[in-house]
């Protein structure tokens, strides 16, 4: 049964409820628990059901996700037959993304050339594991068209189908939606539709504050055993950092911390990317530091979220509220004004 499977990720999805986190990279590529992106979820659910062919579809912003995917070596996608295919759009005129369909066309033959009977599609911001043996399985007993994974009655925007059946709609349908998931939904109403529910865990992020709530849901040790099981790991892009140093002054309570910071601050019930030095005194409470970004001494930061290469000058505060984080743009530097 693994070999019937083709997946193919959806990396379409663009939103300004994200913003400013996609303003230079894209939804599958936004950074989670401390050294992962979204997409390594999903991308790591078809490898352990496996799937050893896998397209993705991107549209815009998709420098940072073609870096952190690279050949696909992390994922053991790297074949000589097979492996992990990234299919950009023709061009980046504005008038291509309303219409996914012409980028299927494009790149049909990657679909016309599988041998797989059956295709997985997957979106890139859906938190959790899904063993796509299971919905396969499903799908083939109920006899449908095509299958829609559900998760507490809601739909996840995950199919099971036929790879004839998705040719046949590519060439058949024009239906203008901008991503995939949008255009098999919209083509579904004319088939027998199944529902497969999930039942583990799943977080889907659409927005700034769910993407906040379920980055520090991660900091529970029942959340984490549910997403980071041991005999199926999440697979990311390897960087070799030495370990975190915790100097005298450091005090750190609940809280994720990645390789290669430095500590000299207090830190509570947050998540610290690779790379993050939080000088002495500053105090970092209930927010997200990504990566290689700096907290200079004496500062607080309370439910923010600082993108990646930020830099928080001395006696800076950036407070939020638990519904509305604080989001800092990538690169940019807090309270220097100020303390000018």
């Amino acid at each position: 049964m693994n070999k019937q499977m083709l997946g193919v990720i959806d990396a379409s999805p663009y939103t300004m409820d994200l913003r400013p986190l996609t303003k230079y990279r894209t939804v599958a590529a936004i950074p989670f628990a401390g050294r992962y992106r979204l997409i390594d979820f999903m991308l790591s659910n078809l490898v352990h059901s496996g799937i050893h062919s896998v397209a993705l579809f991107p549209r815009i912003n998709d420098r940072s996700l073609v870096d952190h995917l690279g050949s696909g070596k992390e994922w053991d996608l790297d074949r000589k037959r097979d492996g992990l295919f990234v299919f950009p759009p023709m061009s980046n005129n504005q008038q291509d993304l309303t219409s996914i369909v012409p980028q299927l066309r494009y790149h049909i033959d990657y679909f016309l050339r599988s041998t797989q009977k059956y295709t997985v599609i997957t979106n890139s911001y859906t938190i959790g594991h899904i063993n796509f043996k299971d919905v396969l399985r499903h799908h083939i007993r109920s006899n449908a068209h095509i299958t829609e994974v559900y998760h507490h009655g809601r739909p996840l925007q995950i199919y099971v189908l036929e790879t004839a059946l998705l040719i046949d709609l590519i060439y058949q349908e024009n239906i203008p939606v901008p991503t995939l998931s949008e255009f098999i939904r919209a083509c579904a109403s004319k088939y027998i539709l199944s529902r497969y529910e999930h039942d583990g865990y799943a977080a889907v992020i659409f927005d700034i504050e769910s993407y906040f709530n379920n980055s520090l849901e991660m900091l529970s040790p029942l959340a984490w055993k549910q997403v980071f099981i041991k005999d199926r790991p999440i697979y990311t892009k390897v960087k070799d950092e030495p370990p975190t140093r915790y100097m005298k002054t450091a005090n750190v309570k609940n809280s994720m911390v990645a390789n290669g910071c430095v500590i000299e601050g207090y830190v509570e019930n947050s998540i610290v990317f690779r790379g993050v030095k939080i000088e002495k005194g500053a105090i970092v409470k209930n927010s997200i530091v990504m990566q290689k970004s700096m907290v200079k001494e004496n500062s607080l930061l309370n439910y923010v979220i600082l993108d990646k290469d930020v830099k928080v000058e001395r006696n800076t505060e950036l407070v939020g509220e638990p519904e509305h984080p604080y989001v800092i743009e990538k690169g940019t530097v807090q309270g220097a004004l100020m303390n000018s």
